[in-house]
């Protein structure tokens, strides 16, 4: 078998507040008065995932902490062969509770610039904040030109439909959108997610199995899935890895990307979540390549850098990069 930390990955979804080192999380902590715990607490759902990653974010005060978060994101993003990657940061909550709506955002944007990685930038909202909080992200994202999309985030059992003008507004700027869904809710959630948050991708989406008829309209429109085997886990929405439903939405003919999520809970990377997976299921390593291609084709990076990815995938399935 191949080594997948050679194989060039494009990472979809994951969050860079839910990236931190563990170390970096104990300094900032410290630094910033808060009590971090010394492991991640056991999740019984996504309510109780919500209050640990409130403490994360109470660690994150100053421009620094957000500058360095960047920067070792990077690091250790490229060292496990990811080359591209669309980063998801909550930036206007950050502003909001610091008082300060553009710090966090341009401190993040000063640590990601200069590295290796290949990056782009997503802001989220939690659905259960308010229509204004949403349209300052929005705001942030037309602002710098480093943020491609905007998404909505947390429990999806709060509607879109009262950020509906949100979306059309980012829409009409040239703004992606890019949406959670069909993880804790099920094919409801993402029929709104396509019909009033017009979403470009499915954040999650592994519970579209549950509507075959919308199985059919996610396949036949090309809709790819940020699928995160190992944070569904985690989180307590999938009893185990050998249970997700990740070969079926393969079997019913969905592009499935893998991801992260929240590497720093699931103590897996990207390239420990193509490892996982590869052994929970059996998968060779064309499959693995696979994977790979279907993050690169889904992504919204340049074209000259997909097709320099895709030629880097094609070249680790032979021979003499395999071994």
């Amino acid at each position: 078998m191949r080594d997948l930390a050679a194989l060039p990955k494009a990472h979809l979804h994951v969050h860079l507040e839910s990236t931190i080192r563990p170390g970096t999380l104990r300094e900032l902590g410290e630094a910033n008065g808060v009590d971090v715990p010394g492991e991640p607490p056991v999740f019984d759902g996504f309510r109780a995932f919500a209050d640990y990653n409130a403490l994360v974010r109470a660690c994150l005060q100053r421009p620094e902490d957000f500058e360095r978060i960047a920067r070792e994101y990077c690091e250790d993003e490229t060292a496990q062969g990811t080359r591209y990657a669309e980063v998801t940061f909550t930036a206007a909550s950050h502003g909001e509770r610091l008082g300060d709506l553009e710090m966090p955002l341009t401190s993040v944007l000063k640590g990601l610039s200069g590295s290796a990685l290949e990056w782009r930038l997503v802001l989220d909202h939690s659905r259960r904040r308010s229509v204004e909080r949403a349209e300052r992200t929005l705001d942030l994202a037309v602002k710098h030109d480093e943020v491609f999309a905007i998404g909505m985030a947390g429990e999806e059992n709060h509607s879109l439909k009262p950020f509906a003008a949100v979306f059309e507004r980012a829409r009409a700027a040239g703004i992606h959108l890019l949406h959670h869904t069909g993880e804790d809710a099920g094919p409801d959630s993402i029929r709104e997610a396509l019909d009033v948050g017009r979403t470009e991708r499915l954040g999650h989406g592994i519970r579209v199995l549950e509507d075959p008829a919308l199985v059919a309209e996610v396949r036949e429109r090309g809709l790819a899935l940020e699928v995160c085997p190992s944070s569904n886990v985690t989180l307590g929405l999938v009893p185990s890895l050998p249970e997700h439903p990740l070969p079926r939405l393969l079997d019913a003919g969905l592009t499935v990307t893998l991801n992260t999520d929240v590497p720093s809970v699931t103590g897996a990377n990207l390239a420990a979540e193509y490892a996982r997976v590869r052994d929970a299921f059996g998968y060779d390593d064309a499959a693995m390549a696979d994977f790979a291609r279907a993050s690169v084709t889904a992504s919204f990076a340049p074209d000259v850098t997909k097709e320099a990815m895709l030629r880097g995938i094609d070249a680790w399935l032979t021979p003499a990069a395999g071994g």
